[in-house]
């Protein structure tokens, strides 16, 4: 079985192993190296030095549906295409490149979360569980018949990072199974049912900011959801400089759901700051509260709210989010 794997995202780099090891792998197809950092240094895909040091040929094509691209993927000669993280959107010719099928590894259980940010959304919705499903690939978004699942429950604490490197060390069994079963003419091929259908868009930056007028468990879910990328964030009344300040909020986030407020609490009220942490108000009297003990001020370091108390002022009482303008006093 000659397999060309389409992936640039770390959360394939041990499916390729795996790949690799059986022997299947003849080429990668992955995005081109891009500016990162600081310095905005080019940066190649960490999946590219993989395929490097296993000797695998590597095509970075700007865009894939391009006649070039497509010329070049057919060099290859794939019986299938595998793709996990690619990043571009699959035209209808790079779909029948290979003699036998396109396969996508997607990071949900389908139909449950199509789309980008599916591993953000299982944790933002609460999902009692999440998995990998192996599905042929269409030109609609994530919509292919499923060859397999294989799926873990969720503890109700993970982070997006940690639910990243579980999935990924998940992937290899299920994607291996669903091949060998392509290659031994058993696939089964069932239809999502679109009636129970999710969608998970790609996040922005835009949606880092707290809403506190939700529960308190929907705002951890959040917090834990968005954490690395694209992070959470409130803004707080500056004491020093009469402005709000914005400052990035890191799990773990405690909940607290049956915790006694004041009357004229409201939504992002600071109910206690101390070294344990800040107790913010969520939803009103009766949505709850979470605790918050790591936090990232402007210009400065992720830092422990010790830390943080030793420059910067956050009292009882104030109203953490946009309640005015940046720039503006409240």
């Amino acid at each position: 079985m000659r397999i060309v794997m389409m992936a640039t995202g770390d959360i394939a780099l041990p499916s390729f192993v795996a790949l690799k090891e059986e022997g299947m792998l003849v080429g990668l197809v992955t995005q081109p190296d891009k500016p990162a950092g600081r310095h905005r240094q080019l940066t190649a895909p960490r999946i590219k030095h993989y395929a490097q040091e296993f000797g695998i040929p590597v095509l970075q094509p700007e865009n894939v549906r391009t006649p070039e691209a497509l010329a070049a993927v057919r060099v290859l000669e794939p019986d299938l295409i595998v793709v996990m993280a690619y990043g571009q959107i699959l035209s209808q010719e790079v779909i029948d490149v290979p003699k036998i099928a396109c396969i996508n590894a997607h990071a949900s259980l389908l139909p449950r979360h199509r789309g980008a940010s599916c591993i953000q959304a299982a944790i933002e919705a609460g999902d009692d569980e999440t998995g990998i499903t192996i599905l042929h690939v269409v030109k609609k978004l994530d919509a292919g018949d499923i060859i397999c699942r294989a799926a873990i429950p969720l503890r109700g604490t993970e982070t997006a990072e940690d639910l990243h490197d579980t999935l990924a060390k998940l992937a290899p069994r299920p994607l291996m199974e669903a091949i060998h079963a392509i290659e031994h003419g058993t696939a089964e091929r069932t239809p999502q049912d679109e009636e129970v259908t999710t969608y998970a868009p790609k996040l922005q930056r835009s949606n880092s900011c707290i809403d506190w007028t939700q529960p308190a468990l929907q705002v951890a879910r959040k917090i834990r959801a968005y954490y690395p990328w694209p992070g959470s964030f409130t803004f707080y009344p500056s004491v020093k400089s009469g402005s709000d300040k914005t400052i990035k909020l890191f799990p773990p986030v405690d909940v607290f759901t049956n915790i006694s407020k004041p009357l004229d609490a409201c939504p992002g009220m600071v109910l206690e700051a101390n070294a344990s942490g800040l107790i913010i108000s969520c939803g009103g009297v009766h949505g709850g509260a979470i605790r918050i003990s790591t936090l990232q001020p402007p210009g400065a370091r992720k830092m422990n709210v010790e830390s943080f108390f030793a420059g910067h002022s956050i009292l009882p009482g104030m109203i953490l989010g946009l309640a005015s303008p940046p720039g503006q006093t409240h």
